[in-house]
């Protein structure tokens, strides 16, 4: 292009070049998005947390119905408790386990499990409002409306699976909710963890701080597939309440393999209904993911990374090792339990459960880093 030719067209170049930069400058950012939804991970962290506190307590059958709108303020009036009361008079738990409850007992199983549901409306209204509002403001690219659309399924399933699992236990001579149906509750809440974490991650995290290396990507893979069974199995001991089936340790009742393992009579469901069977696979789960944690934490250590991915590299190894700590610690203090007192059992379990979150994600932040990007990562 001559002189003059430059001379024509550089008006409309400018304009042009304005015109984009405008638009980039103005268009909405996704930071208050990714703020949205960390805030969103930090209250499911809370919910199933007070799950936790629901289960140790013996509170999750106290609230006999599944009321959206009436069930969100607790009973008023002493007329209200008494007529709750009596509603949880009929069910097998009371007459078979707490036919000794007073009023006052079942206020306070009542509040746990209310709380419990109260905290999960509020999620829906905090998840609710902010899409709206983001919505108005058009800050949704195209790219994240079937991420928000599975993240609104994934909270609304939730919700059922719990009161799936409640119903199982009001019925017949249940006196707690069906293990397997709790094992199932609590995977689908930490599938709704990882879901949002890992929508907040792309939203947050630039390219230029990811790094591949496929081997490691492959081990964390590897280490998070057997951190689902492991958390089946720790809602199953759990369900079945089996820490006191074996409270010692590194043995099993004074046996490394212990028998009666496979009873005959029971067949395959051993694995989900035999208190020894799930206490022996829960223990060797954890050998097996302590191992593999620690070996993909030394490729990593020995791995030239970014600022972030070298901030975080070391937190598996520290979570995996302070995990099995505190499963040892709970499985020894097992004999502790008072019922309806909160004691070192129930702490040691509930921090159990935190750890294991904290775990999970540590595991979805370093994968999300290592399975992408330039391939700059090389293990020396």
């Amino acid at each position: 292009m001559n002189l003059p030719q430059q001379k024509l067209f550089a008006p409309a170049i400018r304009f042009y070049l304005c015109g984009a930069m405008g638009n980039e400058l103005t268009k909405p950012s996704s930071k208050p998005v990714a703020i949205w939804l960390m805030i969103g991970v930090g209250m499911i962290i809370v919910q199933i947390l007070l799950g936790g506190i629901t289960r140790l307590t013996g509170s999750g059958l106290s609230i006999t119905e599944w009321n959206v709108m009436t069930g969100t303020l607790p009973p008023l009036t002493e007329s209200a408790w008494i007529a709750e009361f009596e509603k949880y008079k009929q069910t097998p738990q009371f007459s078979l386990l707490n036919a000794d409850f007073t009023l006052p007992d079942f206020k306070f199983i009542f509040f746990w499990e209310w709380f419990h549901r109260f905290w999960a409306r509020l999620i829906g209204v905090v998840f609710l409002i902010p899409f709206v509002i983001f919505l108005v403001q058009k800050r949704f690219r195209p790219s994240m409306v079937k991420p928000m659309i599975i993240l609104f399924l994934l909270g609304a399933l939730q919700g059922a699976v719990g009161w799936i699992m409640v119903a199982s236990g009001l019925t017949g001579d249940a006196i707690y909710v069906k293990p397997t149906r709790l094992a199932l509750h609590f995977i689908f809440a930490m599938g709704l963890l990882c879901y949002t974490f890992w929508f907040a991650l792309t939203l947050l995290v630039p390219p230029s701080q990811r790094q591949s290396n496929k081997g490691i990507a492959k081990w964390i893979i590897a280490s998070l597939s057997v951190l689902v069974l492991q958390f089946i199995y720790g809602a199953l001991m759990a369900g079945h309440k089996a820490a006191t089936a074996a409270p010692t340790w590194p043995d099993i009742n004074g046996e490394i393999i212990p028998p009666n393992m496979m009873r005959s009579e029971e067949g395959i469901l051993n694995l989900i209904d035999n208190r020894i069977t799930i206490h022996f696979i829960h223990r060797g789960l954890a050998y097996l993911l302590l191992f593999m944690v620690l070996y993909f934490s030394w490729r990593l250590l020995k791995m030239q990374t970014g600022k972030l991915l070298s901030a975080i590299k070391f937190l598996p190894a520290i979570l995996v090792l302070l995990q099995v700590v505190l499963g040892v610690l709970s499985v020894l203090n097992s004999l502790k339990i008072v019922p309806n007192q909160w004691g070192i059992f129930e702490w040691m379990a509930q921090l159990h459960q935190l750890v294991a979150m904290f775990l999970l994600l540590a595991l979805i932040g370093v994968y999300f880093l290592v399975r992408t990007g330039k391939e700059e990562g090389r293990a020396v």
